[in-house]
């Protein structure tokens, strides 16, 4: 049952702004695939033409997204990937990066407690790596759900011939390289294969990549484990050693896949499945939907204060949530089914006023106080999503984390390393560059998987797919699913203008709405005021590349979003 709002509240509601979608959705029979670049997207409908599954079809997009999109789409990194199966079965794959067996505790910290900068941080440098998860994910996800119609071989070949043959640098992708030159250019390596050797690759011109492309090929000849057991592996492993790195030969060795058991939730008569942990959110995206079930969000209209309010404050509720309890939990309990208790989740709103903001400081962790501790989670991830004609489909987010990860590229080898140990929480109360707070359960260890925000999700109506979402982002990852889905759901949004409409996020601390430029109206912004909030207007918030599906007619809709130059929906 939903609750009324109060007669004042609604006499206070504003205009919903207009949202109109700045391009159509792309719309397919067979298959369909919208990444963060055209070429992946094309890789991937490769694969779906030659008879490979959405499964197939994600792991050939990953492998490119390496080639084409190197700020994020990697080889040296990890991340999630949600399968859904025509016959029914959802899946969920866990190749997040691994602390190396020489990670310890306080191993960033210097002489003075606090974390040390620069080179040998938990952001730059050779230290700064997790033991890299992204061919073991794919190749996982191919042995065990893929069509079997298509080869490794097969999957692997268009990413090897755009690093091989080369491709064209889009304006983006030059852009890029100059944003990052400070970190690229402190490896001679990464110096020479992203930057030209300092003279940069320009929009338009020709870049092969062929230390890259070599790569490529070892894994089609030698199979995934290569990566892990073969020449790359020795070669990752030599020049850590060679550099006070900390993977070893035998982190890499030992590198497994975690296939983990998806979450659901029921949400306005749809079924919401998403990432368990070490993702926070998929926990944080249903406390959230939960706290929403009760109120008509539909009344209040998209872009008012009312409903801006609303959702900042469901956001703060969870975040501090997810800031006390949430780890990798191979390592640490986490409270799941307590923290998905639908009389939990109502009980976290009881203090909600649709009046007045709650404060930050007023806002407790709801089964009791854990020691918090704060960490840096970065924007730099991608997502992509992949349906197939036979029902089949894929929600795939993965990251080196920070932009271009930790600035190394592997010697002969074109692989960017990740700077995933930064996920990990570093140091009791220091603050970082996005004030994001979280506790004790994602302290570094050996072998432990660090937290994330990563939230590939799908949703489902009457027991058949409808959408598939996720995005990058850092912490605003969730809230950006979050108001895809209620797009869709509350708003009846069709795809392109759910992934086009402006957003909102709120993490808790610091205790602020950031909102896109332009995406909020004055009024808006004054009756947020009034209530309490600090608003903060920042650039673009994620790259929810989606997909939506009709599921009377089976037709495939393709949402690329705007925010991101270089990202297209391909179907056919």
């Amino acid at each position: 049952m939903r609750t009324a709002f109060p007669r004042l509240l609604i006499a206070l509601v504003l205009p919903a702004l207009p949202i109109r979608a700045q391009h159509a959705a792309i719309e397919a029979r067979h298959g369909l695939v919208t990444s963060a670049h055209d070429l992946a997207s094309q890789a991937g409908i490769e694969i779906l033409r030659d008879g490979g599954n959405a499964v197939d079809a994600a792991a050939a997009t990953g492998l490119a997204l390496a080639v084409v999109y190197p700020i994020a789409g990697n080889l040296g990194g990890g991340g999630f990937m949600l399968i859904h199966l025509a016959d029914g079965r959802d899946v969920a794959v866990d190749y997040r990066e691994t602390a190396p067996a020489a990670a310890s505790r306080d191993m960033y910290l210097g002489p003075d407690g606090r974390p040390v900068q620069g080179p040998g941080s938990s952001t730059l440098g050779w230290r700064a790596s997790g033991v890299p998860g992204s061919v073991a994910g794919f190749a996982l996800a191919v042995e065990k759900y893929g069509s079997h119609k298509v080869t490794w071989r097969d999957i692997c070949e268009p990413a090897r011939r755009l690093a091989a043959e080369g491709h064209t640098v889009s304006q983006a992708t030059a852009g890029r390289f100059h944003s990052f030159a400070g970190i690229l250019s402190q490896f001679d390596e990464s110096k020479r294969v992203y930057l030209k050797s300092g003279a940069f690759l320009g929009p338009g011109e020709k870049w092969v990549q062929a230390d890259l492309g070599r790569t490529l090929a070892l894994l089609q000849d030698h199979g995934p484990r290569e990566f892990y057991e073969g020449e790359t592996a020795h070669r990752i492993a030599d020049a850590m050693g060679a550099h006070g790195g900390n993977i070893t030969l035998a982190d890499l060795r030992s590198y497994r896949v975690a296939e983990r058991t998806p979450l659901r939730c029921r949400y306005r008569g749809h079924d919401i499945v998403t990432m368990p942990p070490p993702s926070s959110g998929g926990i944080a995206l249903l406390q959230m939907l939960g706290m929403l079930e009760a109120r008509d969000v539909a009344s209040l209209g998209y872009n008012s204060a009312a409903k801006c309010h609303l959702f900042a404050e469901v956001m703060k509720r969870a975040f501090r949530d997810r800031a006390e309890y949430l780890g990798d939990p191979d390592f640490v309990g986490v409270p799941v089914e307590r923290l998905l208790d639908p009389a939990y989740i109502r009980g976290r709103m009881s203090d909600f006023s649709p009046d007045k903001a709650t404060p930050a400081a007023a806002v407790l962790p709801g089964l009791g106080k854990f020691a918090a501790q704060a960490r840096r989670e970065s924007k730099e991830t991608t997502h992509f999503s992949v349906v197939d004609s036979a029902g089949n489909a894929v929600s795939n987010t993965y990251t080196l984390n920070g932009g271009f990860g930790s600035g190394v590229t592997i010697p002969g080898t074109g692989i960017l390393m990740n700077n995933q140990m930064d996920d990990f929480t570093s140091a009791l109360g220091v603050p970082n560059a996005y004030g994001l707070i979280q506790g004790e359960a994602n302290a570094i260890a050996p072998g432990r998987r660090p937290l994330s925000s990563m939230t590939p999700t799908f949703v489902f109506k009457d027991g058949r797919l409808v959408l598939v979402t996720g995005s990058p982002g850092g912490p605003t990852i969730i809230n950006t699913v979050l108001e895809v889905v209620t797009n869709v759901i509350d708003y009846g949004m069709p795809v392109q203008q759910a992934v086009d409409a402006p957003r909102i996020s709120e993490q808790w601390m610091p205790d602020v709405i950031s909102y896109e430029s332009g995406g909020m109206p004055p009024e808006t912004i004054a009756g947020l005021r009034d209530r309490g909030h600090a608003l903060q207007e920042l650039g673009r918030q994620g790259d929810a590349e989606s997909i939506a599906v009709n599921p009377k007619s089976g037709l495939i809709l393709g949402a690329s979003d705007p925010r991101s130059s270089d990202a297209k929906a391909v179907g056919y």
